[in-house]
């Protein structure tokens, strides 16, 4: 109890009785008023308000997040590189070792990078096409050997089947499968009459990278 109540609950010297003319009260009247006093100044609630309110009260009694099972997963997994490298996914079979099956895929690329340059028309800026191309997927197109460090690829020519991130894979129209390092050669591709050099050493990034990488744009570049 602190002073404020204290005083509040102290009862009036004698000397003041008279004075105020008032009844000093003992303890027990005291409680007794106060009582009284709040049940006449607090309303009551009823019993309907009361029973509406526990019925649209939600009471939560206990709840418990079912664990799930870590061992058994819905989703499938997919192989990753070593397993499908361990099944042959990646190579192509003899039988399927033909210039002839890949010309259909070559016209289906003719087709995307013509829409991807606009048109691909003479009136084409040149480095806007070669900005287009640097980020384009060359599966299906026919890629030249112009220069490399190794004289034996220059001058192979063919049409890129598989690309990963350090070489390209071309059927020739010998129908020969070869397998040229994308390092110190440079390749032609030539679309509708416009010709666009690939340095292979500035290229060696999946498909799947180049397009979100930004190239620059250099005069001259080593190989």
């Amino acid at each position: 109890m602190n002073m404020d109540e204290a005083l509040v609950r102290a009862t009036i010297p004698q000397d003041l009785v008279k004075v105020l003319c008032v009844e000093p009260r003992t303890r027990y009247k005291a409680e007794a008023f106060t009582e009284a006093f709040l049940k006449n100044s607090i309303k009551p609630r009823s019993c309907h308000n009361l029973k509406s309110m526990l019925t649209h009260k939600a009471v939560v009694l206990g709840y418990a997040r079912p664990k799930k099972d870590k061992g058994k997963s819905k989703r499938a997994k997919g192989l990753n590189a070593q397993q499908k490298r361990a099944m042959k996914v990646f190579q192509i079979k003899p039988e399927h070792q033909r210039y002839e099956l890949f010309l259909p895929l070559h016209e289906l690329w003719r087709q995307y990078v013509i829409d991807l340059c606009n048109g691909l028309k003479p009136t084409c800026n040149p480095q806007f096409v070669q900005q287009k191309l640097l980020k384009a997927d060359f599966h299906g197109a026919i890629i030249t050997v112009v220069r490399s460090k190794c004289p034996s690829y220059v001058g192979a020519t063919g049409i890129l089947v598989q690309e990963f991130k350090h070489i390209f894979k071309i059927i020739t129209k010998e129908d020969k499968l070869k397998v040229i390092p994308k390092r110190n050669s440079v390749f032609a591709v030539e679309v509708n009459g416009f010709v666009s050099h690939i340095y292979g050493s500035k290229f060696e990034q999946r498909a799947s990278e180049r397009s979100a990488k930004k190239f620059k744009v250099r005069g001259t570049i080593d190989l």
